[in-house]
């Protein structure tokens, strides 16, 4: 509503410097300079008088018809007062007028000088919030870049580590079955060899001690063997035999350390997989737990630039708002500045000659000094 008041009240003020306008050209013409040329005559003032009444009612006429069509109470009052008042109450009224033109210019050149800046400032900030949009949007989008990796590599993490965690269990059900059947191998072979140490015990008691004891009898006590005995011989397989159950007792033997070394470097390889393995598992833990941590707090600035965001979209609608009210406030003035400006100083020198005619200047002479 101010706005559109300012803009009615210059389109009525540039009508009344035309209405002005048109009073002073009344004053300035051919009639009025010869009214003046007649004023300094004593013998003609009387009729002198009569004419610049005539003058002021005709210039007062202009000023109330333009006064009455734009409904202008400082037109109306100017126009009244050229109609009654002297010279002299016509000069203030000028010297009113011209001061508040000049005023007005001045206004006008400020109110050009304000839309000048603002528009300047406006465009500025605007620029200067348009880069701080763009440069939250890139960081938003390498932010959510940011959370989306992290969170896989996480899931990636955790799947490993439920990986590993099967895997040492698997392994460790695998050690304890084979440690089982490391105690049965073992306990089999010191059966096998208790059992073969004891048979073979038995057969060199037998053949080392009662074997000996007959072999050593040359001629049998008392009478002679009957016939179809024949003298008593030593087994020649018992030897073969023994040394063949030795040979098995060995083989138990051996096996028997070989099956504690391979346990022993089952067991070995086991607590160092159970230690790698835990070792890897923490770590991965540790990594989780730093990429949980990252995570957040790209979480957390994601929050905040998005508000950022907000903000300056906010700001950049307030600074599109005003740019809108300064075109509605400054676009007339800014495109017809030039133009008012040259109709108010012209104004303002018409208003100064017909106060220097009204003042007994010569108005040619008014005029070689322009």
């Amino acid at each position: 509503m101010t706005d559109k008041e300012w803009e009615e009240r210059q389109k009525t003020r540039q009508l009344e410097m035309e209405a002005v306008s048109k009073a002073l050209a009344i004053l300035s013409g051919d009639d009025a300079h010869d009214l003046f040329t007649k004023t300094v005559n004593p013998a003609l003032l009387q009729e002198g008088s009569q004419i610049q009444s005539a003058r002021r009612t005709e210039a007062a006429d202009v000023l109330k018809a333009m006064a009455d069509k734009h409904n202008n109470p400082r037109l109306a009052t100017l126009a009244y007062k050229v109609r009654l008042d002297a010279f002299t109450r016509v000069k203030k009224a000028i010297d009113d007028m011209i001061a508040q033109l000049l005023v007005e210019k001045e206004d006008e050149i400020k109110h050009k000088d304000f839309c000048v800046d603002e528009f300047n400032t406006n465009q500025l900030q605007t620029e200067k919030k348009d880069r701080e949009k763009q440069d939250l949007i890139a960081k938003i989008e390498d932010l959510e870049l940011t959370i989306k990796t992290l969170t896989e590599e996480i899931e990636s993490l955790k799947a490993e580590i439920a990986e590993m965690q099967v895997q040492l269990k698997r392994a460790g059900e695998n050690r304890e079955k084979e440690n089982k059947e490391f105690q049965m191998t073992v306990a089999d072979q010191r059966e096998t060899q208790k059992l073969l140490q004891a048979a073979l015990n038995v057969l060199a008691e037998f053949y080392g001690k009662k074997a000996a004891a007959f072999l050593q009898k040359q001629e049998p006590v008392g009478p002679p063997p009957p016939p179809g005995f024949e003298a008593y011989k030593k087994n020649a397989a018992s030897g073969g035999v023994m040394s063949m159950i030795q040979q098995i007792i060995s083989d138990a033997k051996a096996m028997e350390a070989e099956t504690i070394r391979s346990e022993e470097d089952a067991q070995k390889a086991y607590e160092d997989f159970v230690k790698e393995t835990n070792a890897s598992i923490e770590a991965k833990s540790k990594e989780i737990v730093n990429k949980s941590e990252l995570k957040a707090k790209a979480e957390t600035d994601l929050v905040e630039t998005k508000e950022a965001k907000e903000a300056v979209m906010l700001e950049l609608e307030q600074l599109s708002n005003y740019n809108a009210q300064l075109h509605q406030s400054c676009d007339f003035v800014l495109k017809n500045f030039d133009l008012r400006q040259t109709a108010r100083d012209e104004e303002v020198e018409a208003l100064r000659q017909a106060k220097a005619i009204l003042s007994g200047a010569k108005f040619e002479e008014f005029l070689q000094t322009m």
